[in-house]
Parts: C-alpha cells; sequence; structure tokens
C-alpha cells in the first residue's frame, strides 16, 4: 500500500502531532484562577470552541468524508 504525499501530511498535522494530541486540553487546566470571572469566561471559551469543532467535525465526517468514501480516517 503506497502512502501519498497528501495523507501523510495531513497525518502528521493533525493526528501524529503531540502538541494537538496531548497538551491542547491543559489550557483550562493551567489557566485555573480564584476570580469568578475569569473561570466564567474561560468556561464560555471552551463551551463556545468545544460547539464549533463538534459542528465542523460533522459536517466534515457526512458531508467530505463519507461520500468520498474516506471513512477510515475519522
Amino acid at each position: 500500500m503506497e502512502i501519498s504525499v497528501f495523507i501523510l501530511f495531513m497525518a502528521a498535522v493533525f493526528t501524529s502531532n503531540i502538541l494537538l494530541t496531548n497538551f491542547l486540553g491543559m489550557c483550562s487546566y493551567l489557566s485555573v484562577s480564584k476570580q469568578v470571572d475569569s473561570s466564567i469566561g474561560l468556561g464560555l471559551a471552551v463551551f463556545f470552541v468545544m460547539t464549533c469543532t463538534t459542528g465542523l467535525n460533522y459536517a466534515v465526517y457526512y458531508f467530505i468524508l463519507v461520500p468520498l468514501d474516506l471513512v477510515y480516517l475519522q
């Protein structure tokens, strides 16, 4: 099986990237604050990012991966 350069690049950027896979979720952990306003703002920011990411993942899966029969890339 031959791997194309594009697939190798995408895997290196998104799935094999140690920064994205291991440390991206630590932002909210590292910014723990005693101020309620900061905590609420950070919680809303995390909620917004997670909501947008979920919608984007849904769109990519059902409108790109499934029609092109690339479901194994999920």
